[in-house]
């Protein structure tokens, strides 16, 4: 080798010097250089996530006014299973064209830790708020080998007047109620997921966190298979694991917080005036990459000139979660 070499892998410059140039026992010099789109500054760091168990339901009613009412209460009460039992949200509207039934909608999905959890979850939520709801009606929105009791459960609020018609090869119960009859599938499949995809806008104000994260969220629902379940999709009392009061098992995520700067080992420079995160579940680690991604290139795409300064990540060193999502990584070809 005569002349020097500069490979650059990612993030990282590798520079190979020649031969002649380099001391006995000389290591190569590696530096790592910053990764910023559109002034924004990507941290190299990963988001850390869990395996959970989710399905789809899909909710229909007279209209569509009437279906999202069912949903949105289904889905309500269910940010994360921390105190919550599950979470929840709506994925997408339903065209008439799209459900069993011929009648508009909405898709909900339903994550939780452990297939007894959501199971539990699932009836009561479409029991106590679908259907309650007028003119609904509940189905499947999963095909998978594994299956949770929909209809299968609620069918004995009929009180022995509920049947059941078999139309091609899936069982439906049709149970009587006020305005008619709840129409409503035996069973929902249940797939092995993906829960706590997540990345933090770091930005100026709240001004600016605001719009950096509404405009991910709107990117981030055109992708399928996935929901963000915090308020608007958005969640500013990120967690820390434990707590200095006995019996919490998590606490505000102190080095993040901008009014904590100088009083705790803090992640942020004096340019961070407010911190967001955005939270995904979705039905695959695939889903969850490509939602991230979307987000990500949407708060990018403001940039520095409007007040986005980082995005960073939370994880807990790798040792909780089997999903590690880097961000460099998914960034990779936006820089």
């Amino acid at each position: 080798m005569n002349s020097a070499v500069c490979t650059v892998i990612g993030s990282c410059s590798l520079e190979l010097r020649p031969a002649a140039q380099r001391a006995p026992g000389a290591v190569f010099r590696v530096t790592y250089a910053p990764m910023q789109v559109n002034g924004v500054h990507i941290d190299d760091t990963f988001a850390e996530a869990f395996g959970m168990r989710a399905t789809r339901v899909l909710v229909t009613a007279h209209n569509l006014k009437w279906a999202y009412h069912a949903a949105i209460a289904a889905t309500g009460f269910a940010t994360s299973v921390i105190a919550c039992g599950a979470e929840a949200g709506v994925e997408r509207k339903l065209a008439a064209s799209d459900t069993p039934d011929g009648r508009p909608g909405a898709a909900i999905l339903l994550f939780a830790m452990s297939s007894k959890d959501l199971a539990s979850q699932l009836q009561r939520r479409i029991g106590q708020c679908v259907m309650t709801c007028p003119t609904s009606a509940a189905f499947s929105g999963l095909d998978s080998a594994e299956k949770l009791p929909l209809g299968k459960a609620l069918r004995y609020f009929g009180d022995g007047h509920q049947i059941s018609k078999l139309i091609g090869g899936k069982r439906y119960w049709r149970v009587p109620v006020m305005d008619g009859e709840f129409l409503c599938e035996e069973t929902t499949g249940m797939v092995r997921a993906v829960g706590g995809g997540n990345f933090l806008v770091l930005a100026r104000d709240a001004g600016a966190a605001l719009a950096g994260v509404e405009a991910a969220i709107e990117a981030m629902r055109k992708i399928p298979n996935v929901i963000m379940p915090f308020p608007g999709g958005v969640v500013r009392s990120g967690s820390k694991v434990g707590a200095k009061y006995k019996g919490m098992i998590a606490s505000t995520n102190d080095a993040f917080c901008p009014t904590l700067r100088g009083a705790v080992k803090s992640e942020l420079g004096p340019d961070i005036g407010c911190v967001m995160e955005i939270v995904i579940d979705g039905l695959s680690e695939a889903d969850v990459r490509a939602s991230m991604r979307a987000g990500m290139q949407a708060v990018c795409a403001l940039g520095a000139a409007r007040g986005i300064r980082r995005i960073s990540a939370g994880n807990y060193g790798g040792k909780l979660g089997q999903f590690h999502f880097k961000l460099r990584e998914i960034m990779k070809g936006t820089a």
